[in-house]
């Protein structure tokens, strides 16, 4: 049973020294690993929570439902 489990110890030794030798280069890949995990997990814990996306900004002006008159009295003429 022990002859099974050892290359994960080698594995967590090597894993250990780095953290320990090349700080930057070992939390770098853990962050790096890490990211597309988040991908898949993070939005359906945002949903159960409670999030919701909001409204979408306008792209225009909404035009009033009336005639347009011409403006008048600012002497643009």
């Amino acid at each position: 049973m022990a002859a099974s489990f050892s290359p994960f110890r080698g594995t967590y030794r090597y894993l250990q020294r780095q953290a320990h030798e090349n700080p930057t280069i070992f939390f770098s890949c853990v962050l790096g690993a890490i990211g597309p995990i988040m991908v898949l997990t993070v939005p359906p814990i945002r949903w159960k929570l409670g999030w919701r996306p909001s409204e979408p900004i306008p792209t225009s002006y909404p035009l009033p439902n009336r005639p347009r008159r011409p403006v008048e009295g600012f002497d643009d003429e």
